[in-house]
């Protein structure tokens, strides 16, 4: 039985995006609803939060310091932590509907963001990347690299950065294709996972239902390691899709993993107090709050963005 350890009791609307730092030895996630950016030393505890003006969906580490951010509107880099949000791009969708959410760095250092369509009545989602390495002259180059999706999540590459994944969490749906980081190309779509529908009349604490696929992270093994929000699990699912182990929450909303620690052998986990039932917070009392449990395999670190 996997034991988790509460990192952060104070908990979260909606934490997401976690990743580790490894040179300040420190986590970062967001709070969606909250605005806010957070870290941590966990060997401290003091929690440090940065209001932001719009809900940030997603933040990765630039190479040499500062965070790029996407918040509902578009794309921001902050040099420091508390900075001046500089605009790196706007995409051009109706932000009173739609907001980004899921997004990372990729290998060779993109960054990568995807949006979700809030009324959740249209396949209005999409994945960017945005390049912003020297060899561009600084201009941000901008592909659209997925859509057709509800709410865009379960960002990831494999080790070898020959896959990378990426999920429809309304859809119940995780995605694979074939990846090459020098030319940015996406090929050989596939399904890697398919999970079974919400039950109809289902309720939170009714049986039946495991949840759908939200934030993800891989290992050095390849296994990628999926958070599903109202299932109360993490699953691991190896390269071959074939599911390893399931791990059972403190809370009814996992929303991400990441790997952390010195040794990334410390798993990470986000997630979900948001409009929640009353009944479900007075039994989960952790839900919201970020928790943490060991493994055997490490994680891959963080990827940081080139700029």
């Amino acid at each position: 039985m996997t034991t988790w350890q509460t990192v952060i009791a104070q908990p979260d609307q909606l934490g997401e995006s976690p990743f580790w730092h490894p040179q300040e030895r420190k986590l970062y996630w967001v709070d969606i609803p909250g605005r806010q950016l957070r870290r941590v030393d966990p060997t401290v505890g003091a929690v440090q939060s940065w209001p932001m003006p719009l809900e940030p969906g997603c933040i990765a580490p630039v190479r040499g310091g500062g965070l790029m951010i996407a918040l509902r509107d578009g794309v921001y880099r902050a040099v420091d932590w508390g900075g001046t949000l500089e605009l790196v791009a706007t995409f051009g969708h109706d932000v009173k509907t739609t907001r980004f959410n899921d997004g990372k760095a990729d290998p060779a250092g993109r960054f990568w963001a995807g949006t979700m369509y809030e009324p959740r009545d249209a396949r209005k989602a999409q994945l960017y990347s945005i390049d912003l390495r020297a060899a561009n002259g600084g201009a941000p180059v901008v592909e659209l690299k997925a859509g057709d999706a509800i709410t865009a999540n379960g960002l990831a590459w494999s080790p070898d950065a020959r896959t990378v994944y990426w999920a429809d969490t309304s859809s119940h749906i995780i995605h694979a294709w074939n990846w090459d980081a020098q030319s940015n190309a996406m090929a050989q779509h596939r399904v890697f996972q398919q999970f079974p529908p919400k039950p109809d009349g289902w309720e939170p604490g009714d049986p039946g239902y495991g949840g759908r696929p939200d934030g993800a992270a891989v290992d050095v093994q390849g296994n990628y390691w999926c958070a599903m929000y109202e299932g109360g699990r993490v699953l691991k699912f190896a390269p071959s899709g074939q599911l390893l182990a399931e791990i059972a929450v403190p809370m009814q909303c996992p929303t991400m993993p990441c790997f952390g620690g010195d040794d990334l052998k410390t798993l990470y986990l986000t997630s979900s107090s948001y409009k929640r039932p009353a009944d479900e917070l007075r039994a989960l009392p952790q839900s919201g709050c970020v928790i943490a449990t060991r493994v055997d395999v490490p994680g891959l670190p963080v990827n940081f963005v080139s700029a």
